[in-house]
């Protein structure tokens, strides 16, 4: 039997970080546990981890507790595991301030592109070869004022809109296992 692919969401643990910006991760991880059928509470590698089945394949949906600039060292304990599957199977999802409010992106591989979560996973686990899908949070902040602009709560307008956004989104991560990247790819970029 083959090894559950790891899906990861980036974001910070806590109530103050959890409708933030930054944890657009998270927010996918639990909606996509929601309709599994699925709670993510077993703790593991400072990560909370839930087993489930995603068209048809079993999943580990993985929230690092570890805070988003050390999730890496989450992951790669998670990948330590014996029956852990390769990091280029696992899907990481993060939030991207560079891509427009709402847009998707799914990536076989690449570098962190600024991304202190990303980052910390490329150092920990050696490699940038793992499909990520980032979700555009918008770049309408104040140039120098990044850090502060990703842990605040999205805006009213946002909040209505986002609800469509982790439904594409999680419709992408369902491709990319029913179909492989390179379908989803073309199918949500």
């Amino acid at each position: 039997m083959s090894s559950p692919r790891l899906i990861i969401g980036l974001g910070n643990p806590g109530a103050e970080y959890a409708q933030t910006r930054h944890n657009v991760g998270f927010m996918l991880i639990e909606r996509l546990a929601e309709q599994a059928n699925a709670l993510v509470k077993r703790l593991n590698c400072r990560a909370l981890i839930g087993r489930a089945e995603i068209e048809g394949e079993r999943v580990e949906l993985v929230k690092p507790q570890t805070y988003m600039n050390l999730s890496g060292e989450s992951v790669a304990c998670l990948l330590k595991k014996d029956d852990s599957p390769s990091p280029a199977q696992m899907i990481v999802i993060s939030d991207d301030l560079a891509l427009p409010f709402g847009k998707i992106r799914i990536r076989k591989q690449g570098s962190a592109g600024g991304h202190n979560g990303l980052k910390s996973i490329i150092s920990c686990v050696k490699t940038e070869e793992f499909i990520r899908l980032r979700i555009g949070i918008g770049s309408s902040h104040p140039v120098g004022e990044a850090k502060s602009f990703v842990l605040e709560k999205f805006s009213k307008a946002e909040q209505k809109e986002l609800e469509d956004i982790l439904e594409q989104s999680t419709a992408a991560v369902r491709a990319v296992i029913r179909d492989g990247v390179e379908k989803a790819m073309a199918e949500f970029n």
